[in-house]
């Protein structure tokens, strides 16, 4: 069985994202970037499916900037085989990268897809799913468990109400959650290996696909500053401001 991970790369969640001057988006300018950590456990997951013997290759697909690379030489390290990058420098939507999905499955004929349940940066929580409607595949979100059987997969997802156990026909489209694995540290042995792993590069232009933004951003912001707390002096004054400022009380 082939794996396909999909892998973003996005600003270091450490990293506090400044609003750039023209107010169209994040300053990104010398700030420190990392994998998107949802597709950390989808990278981890695909690893041990291969440790366990249940998936025979390990491929990641990451669609963005050429800096892109580093990511996918991260993802090497921790154990994937090999690498695809599709390089634009354009930012796309979930629509747009679900075509691009598709057209590297059409190529590299996965057995399951993995991508993580959504990205840091944009919150989307939606090339998943674009995926498996283009491809016409099953499709399981927010998997918190994964097994696979065979030709099935069971997946163990998070829901409102607790947990909810489905099985999906493969191939098919999983999306993860942070409570799927804990994910891996790439030692450094494997840092020098993963330089020598293939990692293909092919430009977006060459797929031929309509990749056109359907959103326009009017403007981004930060949020309002809060207001400075204040000291009191005991509890009868905390009490009396609760109820007579912000009246919570």
């Amino acid at each position: 069985m082939k794996v396909l991970v999909g892998i973003k790369r996005v600003l270091d969640p450490q990293v506090k994202a400044r609003v750039n001057g023209d107010r169209t988006g994040i300053d990104l300018t010398n700030a420190k970037m990392t994998m998107n950590p949802f597709c950390e456990n989808a990278v981890e997951e695909a690893i041990r499916l291969k440790e366990a013997g249940t998936a025979e290759e390990v491929v990641v697909l990451s669609i963005g900037p050429a800096k892109a690379e580093e990511t996918l030489r991260n993802a090497l390290a921790l154990g994937a085989d090999r690498a695809i990058l599709v390089h634009t420098e354009d930012t796309l939507e979930p629509l747009a990268l679900a075509k691009v999905f598709k057209a590297i499955v059409a190529d590299e004929q996965p057995q399951l897809i993995l991508v993580g349940k959504q990205a840091i940066d944009d919150d989307c929580n939606q090339t998943g799913q674009m995926v498996s409607a283009l491809l016409d595949w099953p499709q399981a979100t927010f998997a918190s468990k994964l097994e696979i059987n065979g030709d099935t997969a069971k997946v163990t997802r998070e829901v409102d109400g607790g947990l909810e156990s489905i099985d999906v026909n493969m191939p098919a489209v999983v999306t993860v959650d942070l409570r799927l694995n804990e994910p891996r540290y790439a030692s450094l042995p494997n840092v020098m290996k993963a330089k020598r792993k293939p990692l293909e590069k092919k430009e977006l232009a060459d797929l031929g696909l309509d990749t056109a933004n359907r959103l326009t951003t009017l403007e981004v912001s930060e949020p309002p500053a809060r207001d400075a707390g204040i000291l009191v002096e005991n509890v009868a004054e905390l009490v009396g401001k609760l109820k007579n400022e912000a009246k919570v009380i």
